[in-house]
């Protein structure tokens, strides 16, 4: 070989890997499309839809009650998000104020949600990256926390709590001794994992100046959540736009948005950590600062014609409800923007650059939700009419394709 041959450098093969739709590392179906050369990620191609469920359909022939608990199914982890972020749109078009009882009834679901939300996906992340000692541990502290919702609401996934005009259950005092007791728990765990997550190289190395998103990017891609925080975003619902009793947590002086500008993997856990630790410190507020009074206000089945919008910030981030009532009973549209939907866009743009060891995590740190974000949309250029297509139009459509095509169903 001449020395001119030993100094060419060989470019490799620039090489396309899909992963997805149906895939190990994936628990719901979805497809990225990964372009590299050698180990490093060139480009990637984020592509969903894989998951329709109807749901927004579905519930233009349900009534505002019977859409509480088709809404919660939207996703098992953010139940109580959808569940009361819909509760809270109906009373904001039927112009009702709920008691404050109810209101801090309502934010103590909502924060026992995050914690647990927070918790799973510590123990993901711990996974992700091959520390399953941790992700065990993790995942058996967050039993305290879904026992606690339990106790709470009756049940342990889908919380049913919610309800138009209120909360379907109040707290006893022996409750809440209950949850104070797991809180203490709680929180002294989650100083553990916190010190674990930053200080244990295990974990550290593997996400330390990983799926990189520069504040800036994170702005122009409308970043929500822990993934715009952990980018310096400030972007917290909570904080910025405040309803049921964070009006009062945030009026306390007790509690501040987290921020992170490490603009990593990293700064994304750490805020999902810290915050964990402070949903904790806010649930016992609530529990302490619990007002007297009624639970529920009642609200009559037919709202009047309204167009209200509703926002939450669930544990991905911002949460969008978007009603608009006739008059009737059911609703004449219903339009959710779950958080995960926000932040494909800059997940996408995380991954470029990195590692193909590092796609797993990377993926992760948005912690996503496929089901609650795919969405159809049907146009049909020949046809310049534009209808409402009925659920039953759809069905039958849907019974006549299948009928058409028996091998694909096969």
């Amino acid at each position: 070989m001449t020395s001119s041959e030993k100094r060419k450098v060989i470019t490799p093969p620039r090489v396309s890997i899909p992963i997805g739709p149906q895939h190990p590392a994936l628990k719901e179906p979805g497809m990225f499309k990964l372009t590299v050369e050698g180990e490093r990620i060139i480009d990637a191609e984020v592509n969903i839809g894989y998951n329709h469920r109807g749901i927004e359909k579905l519930a233009e022939q349900k009534t505002f009650t019977q859409i509480l608990y088709l809404v919660e199914r939207i996703c098992g982890i953010c139940s109580a998000t959808h569940n009361g972020n819909f509760a809270q749109a109906s009373e904001f078009a039927a112009e009702v104020d709920i008691p404050d009882r109810a209101k801090f009834i309502r934010t103590l679901t909502w924060e026992l949600e995050r914690i647990h939300s927070h918790i799973l996906w510590l123990g993901v992340a711990f996974h992700e990256v091959g520390f399953d000692t941790a992700f065990m541990y993790t995942w058996r502290d967050r039993e305290v926390v879904m026992d606690m919702l339990e106790d709470l609401s009756g049940n342990r996934v889908n919380y049913a709590m919610n309800t138009v005009g209120g909360v379907r259950r109040d707290v006893s005092d022996d409750l809440k001794q209950r949850h104070l007791k797991g809180l203490d728990h709680l929180e002294e765990r989650m100083e553990y994992y916190r010190d674990t997550a930053i200080y244990e190289k295990t974990f550290w190395d593997r996400i330390n100046g990983v799926g990189m998103l520069p504040t800036s990017v994170a702005k122009s891609t409308s970043a929500v959540g822990p993934t715009a925080r952990g980018s310096n975003v400030p972007v917290d619902v909570r904080f910025n736009d405040p309803t049921m009793a964070y009006v009062n947590l945030r009026d306390s002086g007790e509690f501040d948005m987290i921020l992170s500008d490490r603009c990593d993997i990293a700064g994304r856990a750490v805020v999902r950590v810290l915050e964990t630790i402070q949903s904790i410190q806010m649930c016992r507020w609530l529990l302490n600062n619990l007002p007297d009074g009624p639970i529920r206000e009642r609200v009559r089945p037919r709202i009047q014609p309204n167009e209200v919008l509703a926002r939450y910030e669930a544990p991905r981030g911002e949460c969008i409800h978007y009603l608009i009532t006739n008059g009737t009973d059911k609703p004449d549209r219903l339009k959710i923007r779950a958080p995960t939907h926000a932040n494909w866009v800059s997940m996408a743009h995380t991954l470029r650059g990195g590692y193909i060891a590092d796609a797993p995590i990377t993926l992760a740190a948005i912690d996503p939700c496929f089901s609650c974000t795919d969405r159809v949309a049907i146009v049909d250029s020949k046809d310049e009419s534009m209808e409402l297509v009925t659920l039953d139009t759809l069905r039958v459509r849907a019974n006549k394709w299948y009928a058409e095509n028996p091998r694909r169903v096969a």
